[in-house]
């Protein structure tokens, strides 16, 4: 397909206009490169490392959940010049995709919740920045721990919760738990917990990793459609 038929696609994935105002200038087409694009690469974030992946398999594009630079560039030296590089001297596009593939329906939130095994979904969406899904359980904690591949950090007493809210990356926000409470949420799984929400929450806190929750949307989004997916996952351990 050609470039403007791609991001066409993307775009009906993921409609730039569900982004929130943060996403402004750091989502959609980053890195512009050929424009017969064939071979796709799909991964969570940009990193030094996925970039040269893609080198090395000759994709045409990469399409990432996260901006691959926040903050405005004054120099293309560092890390930056790590993911441009391998990118602009292969001619691969660089397309992000965030928080309006957050609130996209099968987007991250709705995959993250099908991989847990929640049923009897129900979106939050009261406001325009509310992202997550409450869903009955029908695995434990010990065995959704395993499904994400990460351990996870547990304030307050999760024994008998049976309703569950979750949302990927960090969205421990207590206007969301509240909201998610509405639902008949029992307990709040996101990622990047702070010691005065888990104080202030009206319910149990669940704390996963920002990459375990949100990387199985990107996995489901290249199998949809025949892409392939890059895993990059962050080496973390606990020290009890």
């Amino acid at each position: 397909m050609d470039k403007d038929a791609f991001i066409a696609l993307l775009e009906k994935i993921a409609p730039p206009d569900m982004a929130e105002d943060f996403d402004e200038g750091r989502i959609g087409l980053l890195v512009e490169g050929t424009n017969h694009i064939e071979k796709i690469g799909c991964a969570l974030d940009a990193t030094p490392y996925i970039c040269r992946r893609a080198a090395e398999e000759r994709f045409d594009a990469l399409v990432v959940h996260h901006p691959a630079f926040w903050n405005p560039m004054h120099a293309v030296t560092g890390r930056n010049a790590e993911i441009l590089r391998p990118l602009l001297e292969n001619n691969i596009n660089l397309y992000a995709m965030h928080s309006n593939f957050d609130h996209a329906k099968g987007g991250i939130n709705d995959v993250l919740a099908k991989e847990i095994g929640l049923t009897n979904c129900v979106r939050m969406d009261k406001t325009p920045n509310s992202i997550g899904v409450v869903g009955t359980m029908t695995k434990s904690f010990s065995e959704i721990s395993r499904i994400l591949g990460c351990a996870l950090r547990v304030w307050g007493d999760v024994s008998g919760v049976t309703r569950l809210a979750v949302a990927g990356g960090s969205a421990f926000d207590l206007e969301l738990i509240e909201e998610a409470v509405s639902l008949g949420a029992e307990a709040y799984m996101a990622a990047e917990l702070k010691y005065n929400i888990a104080l202030e929450s009206p319910i149990p806190c669940i704390e996963a990793t920002h990459y375990a929750l949100e990387a199985p949307g990107m996995r489901v989004l290249a199998e949809t459609k025949g892409w392939e997916y890059i895993a990059d996952t962050p080496l973390t351990s606990i020290i009890q």
